[in-house]
């Protein structure tokens, strides 16, 4: 038993250390390569489409290769869950034009308590109060270290609200899709990045255009430029990859939570390699940040352990208590309770 439970452990690990570090890595390529002060390719929907472009390519080799099967998903389900990634994707950016910095960081941290609430909705899921506690400590954890000037408009409110939701949605969806048709995390994504790439590249030149006045036909563009586009594109395949693993392993209120780690990593990596200003506030938040994902991992497992244990209280029945269940079963409608944890 011991034997299984590690390897799992290593796997889970792994897949969450990569999402970390690659979209760590994204995020410090994409500040290069769109700061003014670097190669100022302000074209961020674009480049998402070059992302699933990239990403798709690489699923057709690895079909093409053996290295990964193709399975059946039908492709309603497929333009669906493209349509709200694609929403999300393109709200995200209009939430960042619009709002402040402050507001902004304020609506992905509500992306935590709404995917609870819509897994409880969609799935019936439900929380035990430790997890809730840990969720609340890691909230404002983030949230002090985050959090500056706060200013809201109607526009940029309705757009923080469409990225959420439809962002929350999508990463309940992967879960779903990935438990509904038992397909791999890179062979759905494989099956879904080909239409989004399409989408993006389509659209997103316009969607860029609103958003910062300028054409991508008319960006002179340079071999450094072309480099960290190519690395950036390179990113977001172990990026994109990592994510549909780790909401395929954990829950996608786990991933929310965990995923905060990586806005620690940035403030972190920000001060190390480009200056930015690392304040008491900052390094408060982020100590009380950490702190809850250790209450959130702990309590996570207490109740993935209890879960376990509850149905194996007593291995053996006797006759009478087998009748009573078999009643049980047949006269009462049966009702899947889930704890906020991933099952192991």
């Amino acid at each position: 038993m011991e034997s299984e439970k590690r390897p799992s452990m290593v796997s889970d690990v792994g897949a969450w250390a990569m999402n970390v570090i690659s979209s760590v890595g994204i995020i410090m390529a994409n500040k290069q390569l769109m700061a003014n002060s670097g190669y100022a390719f302000s074209f961020a929907t674009t480049l998402t489409g070059f992302h699933f472009a990239v990403t798709a390519l690489v699923g057709l080799v690895s079909n093409a290769t053996g290295f990964s099967a193709s399975k059946y998903v039908p492709l309603w389900e497929l333009l669906w869950f493209s349509i709200v990634a694609n929403t999300s994707i393109t709200c995200m950016n209009f939430s960042l034009m619009l709002n402040s910095v402050g507001f902004y960081q304020i609506s992905k941290l509500s992306m935590i308590p709404v995917v609870c609430v819509m897994e409880w909705i969609i799935h019936n899921k439900n929380y035990s109060k430790r997890v809730k506690l840990a969720v609340i400590v890691v909230v404002i954890g983030v949230g002090v270290c985050t959090v500056t000037d706060v200013k809201v408009n109607a526009k940029g409110f309705i757009c923080a609200c469409l990225a959420v939701l439809s962002t929350s949605l999508q990463q309940i969806t992967i879960g779903s899709l990935q438990k509904k048709y038992s397909i791999g995390s890179f062979e759905l994504l494989s099956k879904t990045a080909p239409i989004q790439a399409l989408s993006l590249l389509v659209f997103g030149p316009f969607i860029d255009y609103y958003l910062n006045g300028k054409l991508i036909t008319n960006y002179k563009m340079s071999s450094g430029a072309i480099f960290f586009i190519l690395l950036s594109c390179t990113l977001a395949v172990f990026c994109n990859v990592s994510q549909y693993l780790c909401i395929g392993r954990f829950s996608a209120v786990s991933f929310q939570v965990l995923g905060h780690m990586k806005t620690v990593c940035v403030l972190t990596l920000g001060w190390l390699l480009f200056d930015s200003e690392l304040t008491f506030k900052n390094i408060l938040g982020m100590l009380l940040a950490v702190v809850g994902m250790i209450i959130y991992s702990w309590a996570v497992e207490v109740d993935k352990q209890s879960t376990k244990t509850l149905p194996h209280a007593k291995n053996s029945l006797t006759e009478e208590e087998i009748r009573l269940l078999k009643e049980g079963v047949e006269n009462t409608p049966v009702k899947d309770v889930e704890l906020g944890g991933s099952k192991g």
